[in-house]
């Protein structure tokens, strides 16, 4: 372990001492807090779409062939109270399965269970090994339902959490009640998160960091330090921190004629090595190579920021909104290969037609590249999920529409179809259609 995160612990450690002896307004021990949970899931997706149009593709390119591709992904979470406010969560996870084109060619990748890694034969990883902290600072006591990776039990409303370990930046940052959980909502990259929030991650989506949560009144201020894989997109982290990301988050929340919602604004810097596309141009012009950010990697900076809105417009009516933007100099290190992001939509329950726990929900959401990763891969360059070999380029634009059933309390079957013009930003493939079948058990 580093010596970053022999500070980390030990600060955490800290926050185990007798409530008594950090804030007078500490509220007494919760006595009908779980001391210990176990819950689980298990998610099947299949997704397929039909031959479209495509004069050429490149490496990196959706198959432009009938399609399909199956994943599976089975999850416990264990939680454990440590002490007063302190809980360890373990997430050990089996994984099985490919996305679409081996998780390529299309930007705003239309499955969010999958991951870069595929693999016929099922696998065990554990994504998330993470302590968190949660420090009372007054106000109403707040019930906290328990769940996965939340023991059931009471806080204050203003309080102070700090989280510690490996966990998904996600996790914490841009979320949203409406879009934001691929194995129960919508399924599109680009939906479910910030387009352009290049979040720190392994090739899973996982990383290791810290994280501390400020909530006062109508607002929580986050922060987080987070670590970066070792090269854009790999399957192992930097194992000396060297390489990181800091992401910030405001949250507030609101009542328009009654009802919730919350605006975010996330900013977010990236620390690594890597490449620039306008000198990766420059050497291709030399060589007359395809152009190659990998061989251009330097020490650099690459920001962003995300505006992240969701209201309620009745009990059963929800809408929400994301904007994002980061420095399209450079090329993406873990997410996805977008520069600018709009997306926009909204979910309903089924209470109108005597459904309450069915779902239907409805999204758009622009993609678009900056003018060097154009000249890029219009050049023949490659990205994390796309390259054509050429490029005629058009703002990749997707519609998304799922509705979920709820079999029973523990079963939900979803069916999810999206429509995508310009796949990768190309005028000249597509556009194509997607359907899949999602199933989900919980307990």
């Amino acid at each position: 372990m580093n010596l970053a995160f022999r500070k980390f612990f030990a600060a955490a450690s800290l926050l185990a001492l007798p409530y008594g002896a950090m804030a007078a307004s500490a509220s007494p021990p919760d006595t009908t807090a779980e001391s210990w949970s176990i819950h689980g899931q298990l998610t099947n997706t299949t997704q397929w779409h039909p031959a479209f149009q495509a004069p050429y593709s490149g490496a990196n390119s959706l198959s432009p062939h009938s399609d399909s591709a199956e994943s599976t992904d089975m999850t416990l979470f264990v939680g454990a109270r440590l002490w007063q406010g302190g809980a360890l969560y373990l997430n050990p996870e089996i994984n099985q399965g490919f996305g679409l084109s081996d998780t390529t060619g299309v930007a705003g990748f239309p499955s969010g269970e999958a991951s870069r890694v595929g693999a016929n034969t099922p696998y065990a990883r554990l994504p998330r090994a993470f302590i968190r902290q949660v420090i009372d600072l007054g106000g109403a006591a707040v019930s906290m339902q328990a769940g996965a990776n939340q023991l059931g039990g009471s806080q204050t409303a203003d309080n102070l959490t700090v989280t510690v370990g490996k966990f998904s930046v996600v996790d914490i940052f841009d979320t949203n009640s409406y879009a934001h959980d691929a194995r129960a909502d919508f399924l599109n990259w680009s939906v479910v998160d910030g387009g352009a929030f290049d979040y720190a991650a392994d090739a899973w989506g996982y990383t290791v960091g810290a994280a501390v949560e400020w909530t006062q009144s109508w607002w929580t201020l986050r922060t987080g330090l987070f670590d970066l894989s070792t090269v854009p997109n790999g399957e192992q982290l930097d194992p000396h921190f060297k390489q990181y990301e800091w992401v910030g988050e405001l949250e507030a929340r609101h009542q328009i004629f009654g009802r919730p919602g919350k605006v975010k604004l996330l900013g977010f810097v990236n620390r690594g090595e890597m490449g620039s596309y306008a000198n990766a141009l420059s050497l291709a012009q030399q060589t007359g190579a395809r152009p190659d950010t990998s061989l251009v990697r330097r020490f650099a900076s690459r920001a962003g920021a995300v505006l992240n809105i969701e209201q309620e417009v009745a009990p059963d009516l929800g809408v929400f909104a994301r904007a994002s933007v980061n420095n399209g100099s450079r090329e993406a290190y873990e997410f996805t290969d977008i520069n600018r992001s709009l997306s926009g939509g909204f979910s309903l329950n089924g209470d109108r037609w005597g459904r309450h726990d069915d779902t239907v929900g409805v999204a758009a959401v622009v993609n678009g590249l900056s003018g060097a990763a154009r000249a890029y891969f219009a050049a023949g360059g490659l990205g994390l999920l796309i390259g054509d070999g050429q490029l005629h380029y058009g703002t990749e634009r997707i519609t998304e529409m799922y509705y979920s059933w709820q079999v029973q309390k523990h079963l939900a079957v979803t069916l999810d179809v999206q429509h995508v013009v310009n796949p990768a930003y190309n005028r000249d493939r597509g556009p194509v259609s997607l359907v899949a079948l999602r199933v989900h058990a919980e307990f």
